[in-house]
């Protein structure tokens, strides 16, 4: 697929469009600095102020209808064929738009499940159904949930290369990390020791770095989203790291473990072991069955019954997400019938998805908690790594040496 990224995925767009049978999609912001849609870094590179109306048909126009200042800015991308500014107001501008291209369905920017297609807020929601008021079109409009999903889920080869990027740096700091960490170490110590190692490349973190990278020690860490605490690494703990970078607008995100020998031991006692095994044939296990069609509940059911198989308790989050410009990057995903999601665990994994595995177990004994996450890529006969898996426990200290 050629062209710029933004090129390919509004290409992308309009064949999802002619796919739905959805005549077009309109993508209507404000103040995106403020307050952007998850879908417009897909239509193009920057932000926009005034109210605009950026719309794709499914029979390939492109129309910007952006205030007058913005407009420049857009005409020079060259992604949109039609750049219409306006100056007091877009209500006419927009109105006589929409009768003119005729539509049958027009889907919008709003979603009960998937918060990266739920991108207009209610008040700008509000105000577009005024501006289309006695319009026939105005009892048409339809949730975008479906575009947005297959948009941001199906990734092209551009998106893949950063997503290997990102990965593959992240891997090269988690293992600094496992080559720094060592008795008396703060869990802040090495999260902070991580973060100036990915600024150092000129990278951000994946999500908010009050929270990436997440490090637990020891079973008074708290597990979960949480920030890393003054706790200290100890002899006979389980260290865990869950980290991932973003790289040219893609992330990653991966959990990695280790255990933190005493002195004479050169490797993990047996029950961190037995937990490490559980996680890592979990993953195997889901990773052989995923292909485009298995649904994200029967994916996530798979992992969750091998960890319940190798004898420990369920763990009380999805087993896996989409992953690409946000590290929860929406769409369906690995996840249980929870209300909690929604109707997102009946959507099919698609072929370009990009998901993480990463079942979990709360508690090992007295040494913490144990989690494993891997990256894959769905392919047309079922996945492949991104990530390298981790194939046992690594010792605190001594990783790389």
């Amino acid at each position: 697929m050629s062209g710029s990224l933004h090129e390919q995925k509004i290409r992308q767009a309009g064949a999802i469009l002619d796919e739905m049978g959805v005549d077009a999609w309109l993508t209507f912001v404000r103040e995106t600095a403020a307050a952007g849609d998850p879908a417009l870094p897909f239509l193009l590179d920057g932000g926009l102020t005034w109210e605009s109306a950026l719309i794709l048909t499914r029979r390939g126009e492109r129309i910007a209808i952006v205030g007058s200042l913005d407009a420049a800015a857009v005409e020079r991308s060259g992604l949109w064929g039609e750049v219409i500014p306006y100056v007091e107001g877009i209500r006419a501008i927009l109105r006589a738009t929409l009768e003119r291209l005729n539509l049958g369905s027009l889907a919008i920017n709003y979603s009960r499940d998937d918060v990266q297609a739920d991108g207009l807020a209610h008040g700008l929601y509000l105000v577009l159904l005024e501006h289309l008021e006695g319009l026939a079109i105005r009892e048409r409009l339809a949730s975008a949930e479906g575009i947005i999903r297959r948009l941001r889920g199906r990734k092209t080869p551009a998106e893949v290369e950063r997503i290997r990027r990102a990965t593959a740096a992240a891997e090269e700091i988690f293992a600094l990390a496992g080559r720094s960490a060592r008795p008396g170490m703060t869990e802040a110590a090495l999260a902070r020791l991580m973060k100036e190692e990915a600024a150092r490349r000129g990278l951000e973190t994946a999500w908010d770095p009050l929270q990436c990278p997440i490090v637990n020690t020891g079973p008074l860490s708290a597990a979960g989203h949480g920030v890393p605490s003054e706790l200290r690494i100890e002899p006979g703990h389980l260290l865990h790291v869950d980290f991932g970078v973003r790289c040219d607008g893609y992330c990653s995100d991966l959990q990695r473990m280790w255990y933190v020998p005493r002195a004479g031991e050169r490797e993990a006692p047996a029950d961190a072991i037995r937990a490490f095994d559980a996680l890592r044939g979990s993953i195997q296990k889901t990773a052989a069955a995923l292909r485009p069609g298995l649904l994200g509940r029967e994916g996530d059911a798979i992992a969750r019954r091998a960890v319940a198989e190798a004898g420990f308790p369920d763990y009380a989050h999805g087993t896996g997400h989409n992953v690409g410009r946000a590290t929860h990057d929406g769409g369906g995903g690995l996840l249980p019938l929870w209300e909690r999601y929604g109707e997102s665990p009946r959507w099919p994994i698609e072929a370009g998805n990009v998901l993480t595995i990463e079942p979990s177990i709360a508690r090992v004994g007295e040494r913490g908690c144990m989690g494993l996450e891997e990256m894959v890529l769905i392919t047309e006969s079922g996945c492949e790594f991104l990530s390298r898996p981790q194939g046992e426990i690594w010792l605190a200290g001594l990783q790389g040496r």
